[in-house]
This record gives C-alpha cells, sequence and structure tokens, in this order.
C-alpha cells in the first residue's frame, strides 16, 4: 500500500490518525441538547433519511472510482476518513471566508459565538485534496456526511481542484446561504471578537484558525485572510485577557 503522504510527509505529524478522530463515532443526536440550550431550532439537523437522500444524490454514478475531497477547514487536520492520498490543492473558482457564526455550541455558544469558515465562489482557495479509495467509498462518505452534513450550514457540490500532480475533480461542502448560520456580511471586527472568545464542545475557534495557518505554514502557502485574522484575535485576547 502507497503511503497516503508520499507528497507531504510532514504533513502526517499535524493530522490526526482517523482511528483517533472522535468523528468516527460523531453521533449527530448527542448535540440536541447543547443546540437547545444555546437556544437552536429543534430542526437544527437533516434527519438521518435526508442526509442519505443527499449522499445518495452526490455520489450517483461515482461508486465505481475514488472520490477526491477538498478540504479546507478543520477537515485540514482531523478529516476523521481514511485516505489513500492527500495532496496540497488549490480550487480557482471558490474562496475561504469566515462567515459561519457558530452559536449553537460547537465552537461556539450563544452568549459568545465562534466563527468558522465556509466555501464560496470567489477568487481561489488553498486547501487540501484527499482521496478516498473507491473500496472504503461506503464507509467513509457515510461518516464524512454525517459530519458536514449534520445541519443546514453546508450543501455538497463538486469543483475542480488544481494539484502539483493534476487537476482532479472533488467533493466539497459549499455555504448555504439560506441556513442560519451563514453570516455573508460579518464584519471583520465580529470575525475578530468571535475568533478570539467562541468555544464549544469542538474546541475554540481560535484554535481552529490557528491550525489552519499551521498548515499553512508547513505547506508554504501564504493566506493573507487567515494570517490577519489570527494576528488580530490574538491581539484581541491580549488585549482583553481573553
Amino acid at each position: 500500500m502507497s503511503d497516503p503522504f508520499r507528497h507531504h510527509p510532514r504533513l502526517a505529524t499535524l493530522i490526526t490518525p482517523p482511528e483517533e478522530s472522535s468523528f468516527r463515532d460523531f453521533d449527530p443526536e448527542k448535540m440536541d441538547d447543547i443546540v437547545r440550550e444555546n437556544g437552536g431550532p429543534a430542526d437544527w439537523r437533516l434527519s438521518d433519511q435526508a442526509r442519505e437522500a443527499d449522499r445518495q444524490k452526490t455520489l450517483e454514478n461515482r461508486w465505481e472510482r475514488d472520490l477526491w475531497v477538498f478540504a479546507y477547514g478543520s477537515l485540514m487536520w482531523n478529516p476523521g476518513i481514511h485516505f489513500a492520498e492527500v495532496r496540497r490543492g488549490f480550487a480557482p473558482a471558490v474562496e475561504r471566508r469566515f462567515i459561519l457564526r457558530d452559536k449553537f455550541g460547537g465552537r461556539g455558544t450563544c452568549d459568545a459565538p465562534g466563527v468558522m469558515a465556509a466555501l464560496e465562489p470567489g477568487a481561489g482557495c488553498h486547501g487540501l485534496a484527499f482521496r478516498i479509495a473507491h473500496t472504503a467509498l461506503e464507509e467513509e462518505t457515510r461518516l464524512l456526511w454525517r459530519r458536514e452534513r449534520v445541519g443546514h450550514a453546508y450543501h455538497s457540490d463538486f469543483i475542480k481542484v488544481e494539484t502539483d500532480h493534476g487537476p482532479v475533480e472533488a467533493l466539497a461542502f459549499l455555504a448555504n446561504h439560506d441556513a442560519e448560520l451563514i453570516v455573508p456580511d460579518l464584519s471583520h471586527a465580529d470575525q475578530v471578537r468571535f475568533c478570539a472568545t467562541g468555544k464549544g464542545w469542538l474546541g475554540s475557534s481560535f484554535d481552529y484558525v490557528a491550525n489552519l495557518a499551521a498548515h499553512f505554514a508547513e505547506l508554504g502557502i501564504e493566506d493573507p485572510g487567515v494570517t490577519r485574522l489570527l494576528e488580530d484575535a490574538r491581539a484581541f485576547r491580549a488585549e482583553n485577557g481573553a
């Protein structure tokens, strides 16, 4: 079996092994009480039937070939899936924006929201592309959908991703502007405050952005948006004792 990190050996120390990932046994129902405590609606998550229907529709006619998945947020360091290969990737038609205002308990609460990234049409986005072997698609995509399509914030689609070893078509989870947690006009000041103070069962928003920055440093990627947000959030924490 080929080493999945053969293109980027040092990423092996930055990516959580799937068997150590809490997302392998993630149960969306266990979040119901947390979401309710933070004022979330009863229908905050997709039903199992709706999630499965979306998975089947998205992957229709794709079960007999390997699947590429584009990671631009926490999937980069904790994909929670078994993958056969990882490559540095650039998606030219979309961009990463910190417009997911998390107030349901993941990386923020209703009293102290957090912030996470979402993918939108735009000027380009650096990230990682993970290849799942077709023989593992059933199990790995089931886990992936249970994580990324737990709620309404994202929708699934395929995008073009450029890699050093050729272009690929990759599955991506993009922002759903109809979702309550997606705030397209979220100001930089709010992004900074939410990043500096938001915490939840997934961890802190600050660590989320810091992890992005660490991966980009390892890959030699310059992302001014991530750098600025992290620096400003760090300054906010220093000034406010957060």
